[in-house]
C-alpha cells in the first residue's frame, strides 16, 4: 500500500505546487459607465448641464489569472468557462510583468482621451490646438495645463496645428511669447513664456505636446482605476454622448459592449470578445455592441437571446441604439 501511495502523493504534490506557463482568460467584471463606482461617477462631466440618464451602458473586461498551478490549470480547462493561453502571449519574455501592466495602463489612459475627443467630435464641438502634455522641466510648466486650447501666439491666430507650428518655428530660444489660451471651467487668459532650447531643433522650445482635437469649455473625467487596455473607449464615448444629449440612448435598458475608439470615432477590434459577451449576459445585458471586425468570432459565443449589434464607428453605434429604442432594427452580427 505504501508503494502504491507514492505516485498518488507525487501527483498530488505536482498538482498543488508546480506552476505552468499558461494564463487563464475568462469573463471579467463589467462597469456601468452611466453610474457611480467607488463613490464617483464613472464618467464625470463638470462645467455644463448634464442630462439625466437611466439603464446601463456597461463596459466589459476579461479576467486574467497568472502563476497557475497544474491543478488550477486542469480545473479551469475542464470547466469550459476559462481559456488557457501560453503565458508568453500575455507577458512577452523580453518584458517584465510591471512593463506590461504599465503599457496596459497607458493604453487605458489614451483610450479615455480618445473617447472624450470622439464624443466631442460627434457633438460638433470645433477643433482647437489642444495641449496634450506639459513637460515637467519645460518652459510652459505651471503656465499651461493639459486640456488648454491655444488660440494665438503673439497675437497671431493658431486655428490649426500647422499654424501653431509655423509660428513657433520662427522663434528663437530665450525669446518671450504671449499665448492666448482657453481653459476648461475657467475664464480665458493670456500667459507669457520664455522659450527654452532643445537639441532637436534650432527654434524656441515651449515644452508642450499639442494636437488638433475637438475642444469644449467643460471637463470630462473617467474614474475607473486598474482597468488596463484600450477596449473601454466605445462605451466611454457613448456615456459622454448620453449625458450631453436629451433622451436615453439605451431606452433605459441594459446595454453592454466593447471596442477601442480613435479620436475621430472609428471603432476597432478587441480580444476576448466571447468572454466579454459571457460577462455581459450574466450581468443582465440584452444588447451587446460588437466591433465589426469581431463579429465572426462573436457569433461563435453563447448569445442566449442577447442581441449582437455590429458597430464600426461612434455614429453607427449611436444610430443603432436610437433605432432600437424606437422599436426599429440595427445592424447585427
Amino acid at each position: 500500500m505504501a508503494v502504491a501511495l507514492v505516485p498518488i502523493v507525487v501527483f498530488g504534490f505536482l498538482l498543488a505546487a508546480v506552476t505552468v506557463p499558461f494564463v487563464s482568460l475568462g469573463p471579467g467584471p463589467t462597469f456601468n459607465t452611466l453610474a457611480e463606482y467607488d463613490g464617483k461617477q464613472v464618467v464625470d462631466i463638470k462645467g455644463t448641464d448634464v442630462k439625466p440618464t437611466s439603464g446601463n451602458l456597461n463596459m466589459t473586461t476579461v479576467s486574467q489569472r497568472d502563476q497557475l498551478t497544474l491543478g488550477q490549470a486542469l480545473a479551469m480547462w475542464a470547466s469550459g468557462d476559462e481559456q488557457l493561453v501560453p503565458r508568453d502571449l500575455v507577458y512577452p519574455p523580453d518584458k517584465s510583468r510591471e512593463d506590461v501592466d504599465k503599457a496596459n495602463d497607458a493604453e487605458f489612459k489614451d483610450s479615455e482621451d480618445s473617447a472624450a475627443y470622439a464624443a466631442l467630435g460627434y457633438l460638433k464641438y470645433a477643433p482647437a490646438v489642444t495641449v496634450a502634455q506639459v513637460n515637467d522641466s519645460g518652459p510652459a510648466k505651471g503656465k499651461l495645463q493639459v486640456g488648454d486650447a491655444i488660440d494665438a501666439v503673439d497675437g497671431k491666430m493658431t486655428a490649426t496645428l500647422d499654424e501653431f507650428t509655423n509660428i513657433l518655428k520662427a522663434t528663437k530660444p530665450g525669446q518671450q511669447v504671449v499665448l492666448d489660451y482657453r481653459r476648461k471651467n475657467e475664464p480665458a487668459g493670456t500667459v507669457t513664456v520664455t522659450l527654452g532650447s532643445n537639441p532637436d531643433r534650432d527654434y524656441g522650445y515651449l515644452g508642450v505636446a499639442v494636437l488638433n482635437a475637438p475642444w469644449a469649455p467643460f471637463s470630462i473625467d473617467f474614474n475607473l482605476a486598474n482597468i488596463g487596455g484600450p477596449s473601454a473607449g466605445l462605451m466611454f464615448s457613448l456615456a459622454v454622448v448620453d449625458k450631453l444629449t436629451t433622451g436615453d440612448l439605451n431606452d433605459g435598458k441594459f446595454v453592454a459592449g466593447t471596442g477601442t475608439i480613435s479620436p475621430d470615432g472609428a471603432v476597432g477590434p478587441i480580444g476576448g470578445i466571447t468572454h466579454k459577451m459571457s460577462a455581459a449576459r450574466d450581468a443582465g445585458a440584452t444588447v451587446f455592441l460588437v466591433p465589426a471586425e469581431n463579429c465572426d468570432e462573436a457569433v461563435t459565443g453563447d448569445q442566449d437571446g442577447m442581441r449582437l449589434v455590429k458597430v464600426d464607428n461612434l455614429t453607427t453605434a449611436v444610430d443603432a441604439l436610437r433605432a432600437l429604442s424606437s422599436g426599429g432594427d440595427a445592424p447585427h452580427c
